[in-house]
């Protein structure tokens, strides 16, 4: 595994994706393919006002600490996760209460929550039994439901799970997991290699040229490299000024030159990680919206700043690639390239007329909205396009207020098609992981959420 745990697996932190990623902690709902909410430790649920949700338990549920899944317990979990401080992330802005009724977990909201679903699935509200929370610290160690039991944790260095012969459901076909944390990514592409691990996290792609091809596996992740233009003040105020610099992206060379090769082209926002985007994108509707799009200005000479970071390796090489691209269009561009802590608060104050970012495009409900909201809305947090357009900000609300599924995903498309129609944002790629798994490994799974990797059917079957 690529990063050790930052807070002692406590599920309250990002560390509660390897507790899901191990399938030992489980939540009351999951997600399927196209982010709708599935059944998980709960069967079923109904909304029986704008504010109240009920979730019915599954039957037989045993913690690994050999207590007993009640409604009690669940709602214990989750009122935990409301009072932490830090809230986690899904939690936040959102006013929730959890009460047991009848049997069943009742969460009421303060406001009409049409994704009360979706956030329960958050690897961080995942149910663990009352013993998990003895102490002045929650501990995941044999107090989850999954099919493999966490017995040990040898600090940032790893963590061993054995096969939970109680599990609910089918019993894993694994007697167990070792986990060794290597940050090193030379050191996990040499795992892989030489077949002393069987399942590697995120194989750093200059290091996959030295590795069986087969043995490599490529996962879109729902992340896009963007360029932000300031649509608020200076030289890209004007749409057509934006449009300019749209036609002069490249998107195949950034990749096959900063990426060797390993990303995708981004057509809109959102990418193949969200397989439903494919079909949803494009239709009459979204072509209609995307025609009313600014016609390219004659740019010669305009001068333009362009910032990014250092953090994730790739972005000043695509700085560099783009300031080419522009300036061949004829704007001259200015960089500046810091660490992302010494450049945030300048961007986020409209110091740039453009800037790249690497952004996650679903938070962990697995929904595009909440990124929306943040990056693209008068009111938004993370606007790094002081962009306020009163259509744009519709489309997002509507997208907000639709239930989940179909309607939803239909809405979402709009949003993006205004957004897109600004061109305050210039979609450049969509970022993959490579996953390293060695001959004979079946059923792992390649999750481009990265909440799932080890399940109760992943195996080694001889070779």
């Amino acid at each position: 595994m690529m990063q050790p745990p930052r807070s002692g697996l406590n599920p309250m932190s990002d560390d509660a994706f390897k507790l899901s990623r191990w399938a030992t902690a489980e939540t009351l709902v999951a997600l399927d393919d196209t982010s709708d909410p599935v059944p998980a430790l709960a069967t079923e649920w109904e909304q029986t006002d704008d504010l109240t949700w009920r979730f019915t338990l599954r039957d037989g549920v045993t913690f690994h600490d050999g207590t007993e899944l009640t409604a009690e317990a669940a709602a214990h979990s989750l009122r935990v996760a409301t009072e932490s401080s830090p809230l986690p992330r899904i939690l936040d802005g959102v006013d929730m209460e959890v009460s047991v009724d009848d049997g069943q977990v009742v969460v009421t909201t303060g406001s009409p929550d049409p994704l009360l679903p979706n956030r329960l699935t958050s690897p961080q509200l995942s149910i663990l039994s009352a013993n998990a929370y003895d102490g002045g610290t929650i501990s995941p160690v044999g107090t989850g439901t999954g099919p493999f039991e966490l017995v040990s944790v040898d600090g940032t260095s790893s963590a061993t799970l054995d096969r939970f012969d109680g599990y609910w459901g089918a019993p894993a076909a694994a007697a167990g997991i070792d986990a060794d944390f290597v940050p090193d990514g030379t050191a996990r592409a040499a795992a892989l290699r030489t077949g002393t691990a069987h399942v590697v996290e995120t194989v750093p792609a200059g290091q996959a040229a030295s590795i069986d091809e087969e043995l490599l596996h490529e996962v879109p992740m729902p992340r896009t490299n963007t360029l932000y233009l300031n649509a608020e003040s200076g030289p890209f105020a004007d749409p057509a000024v934006r449009a300019a610099a749209r036609e002069a992206v490249d998107r195949a060379q950034i990749i096959a030159s900063a990426y060797e090769d390993r990303a995708d082209e981004a057509v809109g926002l959102l990418g193949p990680a969200l397989p439903w985007t494919l079909e949803e994108r494009g239709g009459a509707d979204y072509d209609e919206i995307l025609a009313g799009r600014a016609e390219p200005a004659d740019v010669d000479g305009v001068e333009i700043s362009l910032g990014t970071f250092t953090d994730r390796a790739e972005l000043p090489e695509v700085a560099v690639l783009l300031e080419q691209q522009l300036e061949a269009a004829g704007f001259v561009v200015e960089q500046d390239v810091r660490e992302y802590q010494f450049i945030e608060s300048d961007a986020l104050d409209g110091a740039f007329d453009a800037f790249i970012l690497s952004r996650a495009t679903v938070l962990d409900s697995g929904d595009p909205v909440a990124y929306f909201g943040a990056d693209f809305t008068c009111a938004g947090s993370f606007n790094l396009s002081q962009l306020c357009d009163e259509d744009v900000d519709a489309a997002i609300d509507a997208a907000s207020a639709a239930p989940a599924g179909e309607a939803r995903r239909a809405a979402i498309m709009a949003a993006e098609a205004q957004i897109l129609a600004t061109d305050s944002a210039i979609p450049l790629l969509h970022e993959r992981v490579i996953q390293g798994e060695t001959g004979g490994v079946a059923g792992a799974v390649r999750d481009p959420r990265e909440r799932t990797l080890v399940t109760n059917e992943t195996r080694i079957d001889a070779q």
